[in-house]
């Protein structure tokens, strides 16, 4: 199977519960960003100047349980700054994987190597590694020399432990799908569990120059994925039919809630015009009709797939083509 039987099970426990009891919005994957400091300044990234005055502000790990028991969502990412940096890591990790949550761990994977040893072995935990390209564009991206081969010795190390193991690689509009390919080809023959592959995604402080619009998008994607070519994506096949323009979805940015040191972020993981203190504030105050292509000019140029995903993962239910789709492509 692509995903653990565990994380497929309790997904879909998870949604069956929220279409018999009528929820319209609801969250699939918790966004934890318990802190935002990094060892990097990626190009494509707008967290530091997003939070360059907070900084030095962490989430306790009581708040992060707390936040993750508030929201309810099965699967929990990690995410920043760089996770590997804050301090109570290895003891949120291991916590969440007791309380049964399903968790991404998303790294740079500068401090992975030595930090292997101290992270739960479990199908409960996936390491999600960052890759742009081959090494001298993601060394690029990333600012520093070397990043690339570090990574991947640091995956190979973490599969011969026995972890499971994905990477996630954002399309910009100077990346190579050539390059792409090879790439995933080079992570396939080392036994990768997944391949998460999304357009970047614009922040107001980050160049513009650098992103895709939605044309340019369907362009690359249609060369990237729809030329037969068989890597194992996590992303579900109805998502990466919609980045090739096949299909329409409407955002729910609400399926992905992202919970910080300033609070919960509103409206989604890329726009930020608030933080409010609770989920349950997040989910009742923030304007939800006035987002989406057409209404909030932000939003015009997105199709990243922590908004568009869950779109497509909940209307699958309703079409029995679309359901055994989903089903042949997680068993294979």
């Amino acid at each position: 199977m692509r995903f653990p039987l565990s994380l497929s099970l309790d997904l879909t426990r998870y949604l069956l519960k929220k279409h018999w009891r009528g929820e319209e919005r609801f969250p699939m994957v918790l966004m934890l960003e318990p802190t935002h400091q990094c060892n990097l300044a990626c190009v494509g990234c707008g967290r530091i100047q997003e939070y360059r005055d907070t900084l030095g502000q962490s989430l306790t790990i009581e708040e992060c349980l707390d936040s993750v028991a508030e929201c309810g969502a099965p699967v929990v990412t990690l995410t920043g700054g760089e996770p590997l940096i804050y301090p109570p890591i290895f003891e949120l990790a291991q916590e969440l994987v007791h309380r049964q949550k399903h968790i991404y761990l998303c790294t740079n994977a500068i401090l992975l190597e030595k930090s292997l040893p101290r992270l739960p072995v479990s199908n409960r935990l996936t390491l999600s590694v960052h890759l742009d390209g081959m090494a001298q564009t993601h060394d690029s991206i990333l600012g520093r020399p070397g990043l690339f081969d570090q990574s991947i010795r640091a995956i190979k190390e973490a599969k011969a432990r026995g972890f499971r193991v994905c990477t996630n690689t954002t399309i910009y509009k100077e990346t190579e799908t050539a390059e792409i390919e090879q790439l995933f080809t080079l992570l396939t023959d080392i036994g990768i569990d997944g391949l998460l592959v999304s357009p970047a995604y614009s922040f107001a402080a980050v160049n513009n120059e650098i992103f895709l619009s939605r044309e340019e998008i369907r362009e690359k994607f249609t060369r990237l994925t729809g030329n037969g070519r068989k890597f194992r994506y996590n992303n579900t096949p109805l998502y990466l039919s919609f980045l090739r323009g096949e299909r329409q979805y409407e955002c729910t940015p609400w399926a992905n809630p992202t919970r910080n040191p300033r609070g919960w972020r509103s409206p989604c993981y890329q726009i930020l015009d608030g933080h409010h203190a609770t989920f349950r504030e997040l989910m009742e105050l923030t304007p939800w009709e006035s987002y989406g292509v057409g209404r909030d000019p932000r939003c015009a140029q997105c199709m990243m797939h922590s908004g568009f995903e869950p779109t497509a993962v909940r209307l699958a239910g309703k079409r029995v083509k679309d359901m055994w789709e989903l089903l042949r492509w997680n068993l294979s």
